[in-house]
């Protein structure tokens, strides 16, 4: 518990000297919703579908979209975080440490989670100020807030696998162009699913019901209206599990992909 309450702490104290950080994790979702919806409500008409029982503006449909990219964005730029410790940082000494990697790993994993989780409140409180009307102040925004954590870890735990991969940081950049951008425009996070097969484009249909954030999206959507996700938290929970046990696996030096030991990426 003593590591736990270091590394979450020593991530939070640096993330609040970081003031740059934050502004850029609030600038990119803010502009989708000031330039992004404003430009498209009169175009993109959302439809009376669960969990909306009226008609809403393009902007509060988008809200949640936009949360998952603070969580998206966030837990991508953990796995670039990840690597330079990997390579030069702290984590090059805490995973000589003498607990178990897993619960080291953990550990980085709550961290992050819980900075996500921090810049996707902040993001919510702009946008309220702003006028998207989010039905935040109910029981149903604490469903909402499990959702939110949730989703966060399990991107936390995507970019924590993805940082087993990424055996340089001038190799970040170019990794990232193939998750983040397919996993957010193949998602519900801009329009409904039915959008999509409605306009003929099948397969993007497809791979936007198994991309595991859509889920996320989708969770946290139904959540603040109080409304059943169906099997979204299996989904995202199941994800978690997998992406943070083949971390896991992927840091052992003895069993990991390629062997990190072996390439200088962390230590036996």
């Amino acid at each position: 518990m003593q590591a736990l309450q270091a590394i979450v702490l020593r991530e939070v104290l640096k993330f609040s000297q970081q003031t740059g950080r934050l502004v850029s994790a609030l600038v990119r979702p803010l502009l989708w919703l000031a330039v992004f919806a404003a430009g498209f409500r009169n175009v993109f008409g959302v439809s009376i579908v669960e969990p909306y029982d009226t008609y809403v503006p393009y902007d509060v449909y988008i809200a949640p979209g936009l949360v998952g990219m603070v969580l998206l964005f966030n837990g991508m730029q953990s796995s670039l975080a990840m690597v330079y410790d990997r390579e030069m940082g702290l984590m090059r000494l805490l995973l000589t440490a003498p607990l178990p990697r897993p619960w080291l790993l953990f550990c980085k994993l709550c961290a992050t989670a819980l900075l996500s989780v921090l810049q996707a409140l902040a993001f919510v409180a702009v946008a309220l100020l702003v006028g998207t009307d989010l039905p935040v102040f109910s029981w149903a925004g604490l469903h909402a807030l499990l959702a939110l954590l949730c989703g966060a870890l399990m991107l936390g735990a995507l970019g924590l696998l993805l940082s087993v991969h990424i055996k340089q940081l001038e190799n970040f950049a170019g990794t990232m162009n193939f998750v983040i951008f397919p996993m957010y425009f193949m998602s519900t996070a801009l329009y409904p699913l039915w959008k999509l097969q409605e306009s003929g484009a099948e397969w993007v249909y497809q791979l936007a019901r198994f991309n595991p954030f859509t889920h996320a999206i989708e969770w946290i959507r139904f959540a603040l209206y109080g409304k059943d996700p169906g099997a979204a938290p299996w989904v995202v929970l199941g994800c978690l599990a997998v992406f943070f046990v083949v971390a896991c696996w992927g840091y052992d030096p003895q069993r990991g992909f390629g062997g990190l030991a072996k390439r200088g990426g962390g230590p036996a």
